[in-house]
């Protein structure tokens, strides 16, 4: 019996660290073919404002720009609405509602992205046009409502079963002491499942971070460099959609080949400090916790 245990933790041992080693294969890969392109291009020419690689034109800031207006918008805008119905169906939903909208929630998060994209080319790009008469639907502000929309299940998916896992002694005792509902939500479950919360969040960036077709599709695939509010209703360009529509046309070896590759990294990074922000801040909630308990 102790054979067959030992080998059953062996086995999960292993299958733990291969996901470690899992990562650093792709980081490797990357590394191999995108490095090389810091030799063909200087990074003066990497730090520049055009995108325009026929005329061996490789500026990059205007994919990271787009990157990062889309995914920060999307986040503003998905963070209360998530937040908000993850509290509903965990504290205030009556049970009868609370099995109808959970479901529900984990079905919007199964939709393919894809479908999500046509939605937003025939509904929400003539929406943003007409409302703000605008010449084109197909902005960084519509594809951060999308990804937003996107976004959202992930965050009330995962943030609804950190509250869950709240013990009720935690309520009851309240409850005891005179606390009314509101001050339970917000002195003590959320305290508590700070952790978890933070980890719908972080899911919820990447997840915007990293979508690609529904972003493609409604953002314009404009790569060019605003700035103040002209950059949220003029047309973007993400660096995964980049990727995406530029991977499948360019020469193996080549200094464009090699540049996406160079994107790809830069995306690498951006998901481990979003990884490592996740795990850091994931600390500090056990000590309020802790707190709470005591």
């Amino acid at each position: 019996m102790k054979k067959t245990e030992k080998w059953i933790t062996n086995t999960i041992r292993i299958a733990g660290s291969s996901s470690i080693f899992f990562v650093m294969m792709i980081f490797i890969f990357l590394m191999r073919e995108g490095i090389p392109a810091l030799h063909d291009v200087s990074i003066g020419r990497l730090l520049s404002k055009r995108w325009y690689p026929i005329e061996d034109l490789y500026g990059i800031l205007p994919l990271i720009s787009g990157s990062l207006i889309v995914t920060i918008t999307s986040m503003v805008i998905a963070l209360p609405f998530g937040l908000g119905t993850a509290i509903y169906i965990g504290e205030i939903a009556p049970q009868g509602v609370k099995e109808i909208l959970k479901p529900l929630v984990e079905v919007l998060a199964g939709i393919p992205s894809v479908v999500l994209g046509f939605i937003g080319i025939l509904v929400l790009s003539p929406l943003m046009r007409t409302g703000l008469n605008l010449p084109t639907g197909l902005t960084a502000l519509t594809g951060a409502i999308l990804l937003a929309l996107i976004s959202i299940p992930t965050i009330v998916s995962i943030a609804e079963d950190a509250l869950y896992a709240v013990p009720a002694s935690y309520r009851e005792a309240a409850y005891a002491l005179g606390a009314t509902q509101w001050q339970i939500i917000w002195q003590i479950v959320l305290p508590a499942a700070r952790s978890g919360i933070l980890n719908a969040v972080m899911l919820g960036v990447g997840r915007s971070l990293g979508e690609t077709m529904a972003v493609m599709m409604v953002t314009g695939n404009a790569p060019t460099l605003f700035s103040g509010l002209e950059a949220f209703i003029s047309p973007v360009r993400t660096m995964t959609a980049t990727i995406a529509s530029e991977m499948g046309e360019v020469a193996s070896g080549s200094t464009h080949y090699r540049i996406l590759f160079f994107i790809g990294i830069i995306l690498f990074f951006f998901s481990l400090i979003i990884n490592v922000a996740s795990s850091s801040l994931s600390v500090r909630p056990k000590r309020g916790k802790d707190q709470v308990v005591s």
